[in-house]
This record gives C-alpha cells, sequence and structure tokens, in this order.
C-alpha cells in the first residue's frame, strides 16, 4: 500500500521531502484512478532508493487541486526538491513513466 497524503502533510511529505516524490493525484469516483493503483506499486517497488510514491485525494482539497491545476484524473506529478517537475495526466503507461524517470535519474540521484 503506498502512503497517503492530506492538506495537513502535503508539505512535509512532498515539499520538504528530500526524496524525489511521484503523486498520484486521485479520486474514489475515478476508475482509472484505481486501474494505475499497480502500476504505481511496481514502481514504488522498483524506484523504491531513489523515489517516494505518494497518494493524494484531489476530492479532499479543492485548494491543493487548484494549486496544481488539476483538470482530469489520475494526474501524476513529480516533485524534486518541493517543485513540480513532470506530470502525467490520465491513464499513463509504464514504460512511458519509466522513460521521464530514466531521463531525469541523474536529477533524481541528486
Amino acid at each position: 500500500m503506498l502512503p497517503s497524503a492530506t492538506e495537513q502533510t502535503f508539505s512535509n511529505l512532498i515539499l520538504a521531502s528530500n526524496q524525489p516524490t511521484l503523486v498520484h493525484f486521485w479520486a474514489p469516483w475515478c476508475g482509472l484512478c484505481h486501474l494505475i493503483q499497480p502500476l504505481l506499486l511496481q514502481l514504488q517497488t522498483e524506484w523504491h532508493e531513489q523515489l517516494k510514491v505518494v497518494t493524494f485525494n484531489a476530492d479532499e482539497s479543492l485548494r491543493l487541486a487548484s494549486t496544481y491545476r488539476l483538470t482530469s484524473l489520475p494526474t501524476l506529478i513529480l516533485f524534486v526538491n518541493g517543485r513540480p517537475l513532470h506530470r502525467f495526466e490520465g491513464m499513463t503507461r509504464r514504460e512511458e513513466i519509466q522513460k521521464i524517470l530514466k531521463q531525469m535519474q541523474i536529477t533524481l540521484a541528486a
């Protein structure tokens, strides 16, 4: 199971993290959000030393949903040093995420 962030813990878990963090913005009513969950668990296992994967229920904070301009779910945002570095919207293939992570490996290792 992946750790979950709330509006109250978002800053500590993601923005203040020294570890690059992939945030899965989702909602309970979103079917694609549930389908992408196994992929995220795989990524966490494969990249556990270099990447943290965290979920965030977008329905629980309209403020954060607005801050990150969520227009579709699922949305995955890769945060490095507290800044959003890359964004995936909708159903994203594992290969696409892996490609971006490998391209950014120097950044992720930093």
